[in-house]
């Protein structure tokens, strides 16, 4: 009986250590509707898109702030902007070089995951040759800031990709793009302005980035993470 009673204890602890079974949201947090398993799908966070705190090409101070600091305390400080007691690192020391599509590239090592979920996704749903697209050039991590006045660049914290400049123009910013080939043609949608397939642009959007051509500049080539760097793997 003692034995018994031993055996079914045992058996009892086992059984109690076990994982269960999967849920349906845990499933969902890694693979997208096709299957696709890699990082977590997210949107962007809408107060860190540039079309929230500029709205007609003026800076909405109080607003910007707000995003200014969300990407200090994430990703590190900015020479020059007297911030360092957000986070006395600096952005450009999380400096990671990656290869997007066999170019390399330099990005902040809290997006590299990311920035390859969306290049596996590219190949996996851009593959027909009336969507493809190879890039020729890439660039990633700046240190001088390419915005005027008080707006800084999110190449300055490794969070931006620009894509092939002279195949996607930026549209809305200052010359030489306005007058490039692409920008003549105002009639349609944004995406009869840039040689980029919709389908890396929704690539890019499952993996919280968001697009600079949905934005008043018009700027096809350039991709940025948005979204929240501690949620890019489940």
């Amino acid at each position: 009986m003692r034995w018994a009673l031993l055996v079914a204890t045992v058996a009892l602890l086992l059984f109690a250590g076990l994982p269960g079974p999967a849920t349906a949201s845990a499933k969902e947090s890694t693979n997208d509707a096709e299957g696709f398993k890699g990082c977590r799908l997210q949107k962007p966070q809408s107060f860190l898109k540039r079309t929230t705190f500029v709205k007609r090409r003026l800076l909405q101070p109080r607003v910007h702030q707000r995003a200014l600091r969300y990407r200090i305390e994430q990703y590190g400080n900015i020479p020059g902007l007297e911030l360092e007691s957000l986070n006395p690192q600096t952005a450009f020391s999380h400096a990671k070089g990656v290869r997007f599509f066999g170019l390399p590239l330099q990005v902040h090592e809290k997006i590299a995951t990311a920035l390859s979920c969306v290049e596996k996704r590219i190949r996996k749903s851009c593959r027909s040759k009336s969507k493809s697209y190879a890039p020729r050039a890439v660039g990633g991590f700046r240190q001088g800031n390419s915005y005027r006045g008080a707006e800084v660049s999110n190449h300055l914290f490794g969070i931006a990709v620009d894509i092939d400049p002279d195949r996607n123009p930026c549209c809305g910013c200052v010359d030489p793009w306005p007058t490039h080939k692409l920008c003549q043609n105002r009639t349609g949608s944004i995406y009869e302005r840039t040689s980029l397939p919709r389908c890396w642009v929704q690539a890019f959007a499952r993996y919280g980035c968001w697009w600079l051509g949905h934005d008043e500049l018009e700027d096809t080539m350039h991709f940025e993470f948005l979204g929240d760097p501690d949620r890019v793997l489940p």
